[in-house]
């Protein structure tokens, strides 16, 4: 574990990093899916509001 002792004996933990890595782009079909999520999430909170409206 990596420490560092400090005045009066106190230790100071730091959190091992994780490995770095390059990001890729999304491929098509991710693109695709992103755009499927959105639509569906846009359903969905609109149909939540149409309703939150008609029962209010």
């Amino acid at each position: 574990m990596r420490y560092t002792e400090e005045e009066g004996g106190r230790l100071n933990n730091y959190a091992i990093e994780p490995k770095m890595y390059q990001a890729e782009p999304p491929t098509a079909t991710q693109k695709r899916n992103f755009v499927i999520l959105g639509v569906v999430g846009t359903v969905l909170v609109s149909g939540l509001m149409f309703v939150a409206f008609a029962v209010s």
